[in-house]
C-alpha cells in the first residue's frame, strides 16, 4: 500500500510537471504566432442585412443558381462545379457567416446563415434560384425554402441531410491556450491540411497544391477568424429537426432534390435514401467513388444533376 501511495505521488508529479511545460510552451508559441494575414485583393462584397458577405459569380445568363458551402468550407469549395454550371447558367456561392471572407457577425446560427442567404437573394434580385447546400448547408438552403417558398426555384442537398450531428453537432471544447495551439499547428502544417483534405475529398480528387493548401487556410488567419473559430464551433453544425425538414414535402412548387457520394464517410448507408424520402424527393443520385468533398471530386456529376433539378424547376413554372 505504502509503494503503491508512493507510485500515486511519482505520477501526479509527473503528470503535473508534464502538464506545466505544454502550458508554457502553449502560451509562448501562441506569443510567437499571432500575426494574421490580410484577405486576397479583389474580393467581391454584397450587404447582407447586418453581414458584409462575400461571394463569387461565374456566368453571365440562364437561370441563377445559389452555391452554399458546409462547415469549414468556403464559397472557393465551390469553383470546380460553378466553372462547370456557368456554361448554361448564372451561379453564384456565398462565404457563409463565420467562414471564408465574410465579415464575422454573431450569432453562428441557423437562422442567422438563413437570413443571410435571403438576404443575399434580395440583394442581388435573383428570381427564384435553385438553391444548392452542401454538407451542413443543405439545412440552411432547406430553412430559406421553408420560411420563403415564393423566393426558391429549387433546393438540393449535396452530401448532407440537414439533420444534427449525433451528440449535437458540437466539438469537443479545448481550454485556453491548447486550442488555439492545436487550431494555429494545423493551419501552419501543408501536410495536416493535405491529410484531411485528402481523407475528406478521396481518391478521386485532385492533388491539393501550394495554393490549394492555401485557399483552405487563408480565411482562418485574417484578422478576427481566430476569436471567431471558437464561437462557430460552439455554436455548432447548422441543422434543422426532423419534422422542420419534413415539412418540406408539403412544398409541391418547390422542386427537391439529394446529391450524395456514394463512399460518404460521414454517413451511414441509406441516409441518402431517408433524406429523399423525408423531404419529399425523388430517388437520391448517388456519385460512384466520391466521398463528401463532391463539389471537387465529381463537379461534372453534381453539375448535371443541378441541371435536372433546374429542369423541373422550370417545367414546375410553365406548368408542363
Amino acid at each position: 500500500m505504502r509503494l503503491l501511495r508512493r507510485w500515486a505521488r511519482q505520477w501526479a508529479i509527473t503528470a503535473a510537471l508534464a502538464l506545466a511545460a505544454l502550458t508554457g510552451f502553449s502560451f509562448a508559441y501562441n506569443l510567437a504566432t499571432q500575426g494574421t494575414v490580410a484577405p486576397p485583393p479583389g474580393l467581391r462584397y454584397v450587404q447582407t442585412g447586418d453581414i458584409r458577405t462575400r461571394y463569387i459569380e461565374w456566368g453571365s445568363s440562364g437561370r441563377p443558381i445559389v452555391l452554399v458551402h458546409g462547415f469549414i468550407e468556403s464559397a472557393d469549395t465551390w469553383a470546380p462545379t460553378a466553372r462547370v454550371l456557368a456554361a448554361d447558367h448564372r451561379v453564384y456561392a456565398i462565404d457563409v457567416d463565420g467562414f471564408g471572407y465574410t465579415q464575422r457577425v454573431a450569432p453562428y446560427s441557423t437562422a442567422h446563415d438563413t437570413a443571410q442567404l435571403l438576404d443575399f437573394i434580395g440583394a442581388l434580385h435573383l428570381v427564384r434560384p435553385i438553391l444548392v447546400g452542401h454538407s451542413s448547408g443543405a439545412a440552411v438552403v432547406a430553412d430559406a425554402a421553408l420560411l420563403d417558398p415564393t423566393a426558391v426555384g429549387g433546393v438540393m442537398f449535396l452530401d448532407g441531410d440537414g439533420l444534427p450531428l449525433s451528440g449535437g453537432g458540437h466539438p469537443p471544447t479545448i481550454p485556453a491556450p491548447f486550442g488555439t495551439t492545436i487550431l494555429r499547428l494545423v493551419l501552419r502544417s501543408d501536410t495536416a491540411i493535405r491529410l484531411i483534405y485528402t481523407f475528406t475529398c478521396g481518391p478521386t480528387c485532385p492533388n491539393l497544391d501550394a495554393a490549394g493548401v492555401e485557399q483552405w487556410r487563408r480565411p482562418f488567419q485574417t484578422p478576427g477568424a481566430e476569436a471567431s473559430v471558437w464561437q462557430v464551433f460552439g455554436a455548432g453544425i447548422p441543422s434543422l429537426s426532423t419534422d422542420r425538414l419534413a415539412a418540406l414535402d408539403m412544398l409541391r412548387g418547390v422542386p427537391k432534390s439529394v446529391v450524395f457520394g456514394a463512399d460518404d464517410p460521414e454517413y451511414d448507408p441509406g441516409a441518402a435514401a431517408q433524406t429523399a424520402a423525408r423531404i419529399g424527393a425523388p430517388a437520391p443520385t448517388l456519385i460512384p467513388s466520391a466521398r463528401h468533398l463532391t463539389p471537387i471530386s465529381s463537379p461534372a456529376a453534381v453539375a448535371g444533376a443541378v441541371d435536372q433539378l433546374a429542369a423541373r424547376a422550370a417545367s414546375a413554372i410553365t406548368g408542363g
